[in-house]
C-alpha cells in the first residue's frame, strides 16, 4: 500500500469544529485516562469555550489542519506566539508524519518572524513523541486543574 500524502495549511472557520471534534475524540482515546473526571472536563471545556474560537476567528490563536485529500487527520495550533496549545493526530494517521509535519509547519510559521524555539506541555501520551523530535524537558511533570503535562522545549529546526 502507497504511503498517503498529506498537506497543511491554516485552518479555515468552517472547518473550526471538525477540527475541535478530531481532537476530543484523540484526547478521549489516548489522554482522557491519565486525565481523570476533572482533568478531562477541564480539557473539554478549553476546546469547546467561546473564547477560544473568538481567539481563533481574531487571529490571536493560530489552528492548522493536516489533510489527506480532503479529509482533516491532524490538528495543531500555537498560542502566546511560539507554545503549541494543541496537536492531535487522527488514530488511523498516527505513525506517519503527521505530527512531524505539523510541527514543521508551525515552526516555518516562527522563522517568518525570526524564532525557530518552540514550548508544548506535552501530555503524558505525547512525551515520547516530543522527544523522539528533539524537545527537551524544562521542568518535571506537573498538574493543574487536573490537567498533567510536562513542560518542554525545542530549539532546532525539524
Amino acid at each position: 500500500m502507497e504511503k498517503p500524502v498529506f498537506s497543511v495549511r491554516k485552518a479555515k472557520p468552517e472547518e473550526w469544529e471538525t477540527a475541535m471534534e478530531l481532537v476530543w475524540k484523540t484526547f478521549l482515546k489516548f489522554e482522557a485516562t491519565d486525565y481523570g473526571e476533572v482533568g478531562t472536563k477541564n480539557f473539554l471545556e478549553f476546546i469547546s469555550g467561546e473564547q477560544l474560537y473568538k481567539m481563533f476567528l481574531n487571529g490571536d490563536y493560530s489552528v492548522w489542519v493536516a489533510l489527506n485529500g480532503s479529509k482533516i487527520v491532524g490538528v495543531s495550533s500555537l498560542r502566546a506566539g511560539s507554545h503549541i496549545s494543541l496537536l492531535f493526530v487522527d488514530e488511523s494517521y498516527q505513525r506517519m508524519g503527521v505530527g512531524r509535519l505539523l510541527i514543521k509547519t508551525m515552526q516555518e510559521s516562527l522563522t517568518e518572524n525570526g524564532s525557530v524555539k518552540l514550548t508544548v506541555n506535552s501530555s503524558p501520551y505525547g512525551e515520547e513523541f516530543y522527544h523522539k523530535l528533539g524537545f527537551t524537558d524544562v521542568k518535571e511533570r506537573q498538574s493543574t486543574d487536573g490537567i498533567i503535562y510536562t513542560p518542554m522545549i525545542l530549539l532546532k529546526r525539524i
